[in-house]
């Protein structure tokens, strides 16, 4: 899988329709209407997100990996 910046995956993000509603130190948080979970990205410079956590919250954001 392609390793993503918090940045880059914050832009995609916005793309699909998700607002950020908050920013809490390094932390943004995204929501969208008509779905109840958040979105937490963890943006540190340019550093890649963990698979895991990327895979997470692809899957929360309905994203498939060619998205990317």
């Amino acid at each position: 899988m392609k390793q993503v910046s918090g940045k880059d995956f914050m832009r995609l993000l916005h793309q699909q329709g998700w607002q950020l509603a908050r920013i809490n130190g390094s932390h943004h948080i995204f929501t969208k209407l008509g779905h109840r979970e958040r979105i937490v990205v963890p943006v540190h410079g340019n550093r890649p997100l963990k698979l895991g956590l990327l895979k997470h919250q692809m899957k929360i954001a309905g994203l498939s990996e060619s998205d990317l």
